[in-house]
């Protein structure tokens, strides 16, 4: 048999699709200074591993773990805490949100 495709197909949840924006809210805020946590809305198809690979890929930062929602308005939101060795303020400020 032959295959039916000349090549296969490359997946389209890059990481740039998986994490679409972060909040900038009041409340999002307090979580970055407070619990060293920053909040981004996601795809509506990643998972919690994809995630936190795309987090760590676009602002070279380590995850401890990765809380996820599905707000009323039908958008994924990613809480996404970091590690002691990196600071949630610093990585705010690179990406711009503060």
């Amino acid at each position: 048999k032959y295959p039916r495709k000349s090549v296969d197909g490359r997946s389209k949840m890059d990481k740039y699709r998986i994490v679409q924006y972060p909040v900038t809210t009041e409340s999002a805020m307090k979580k970055i200074e407070e619990i060293n946590t920053l909040v981004f809305i996601v795809d509506m198809k990643a998972s919690k591993q994809k995630i936190k690979d795309a987090v760590k890929q676009l602002y070279e930062v380590k995850c401890a773990k990765v809380n996820t929602l599905i707000r009323p308005d039908g958008k994924k939101k990613a809480y996404v805490r970091l590690t002691q060795d990196f600071d949630a303020l610093d990585v705010a400020n690179r990406i711009g949100i503060i």
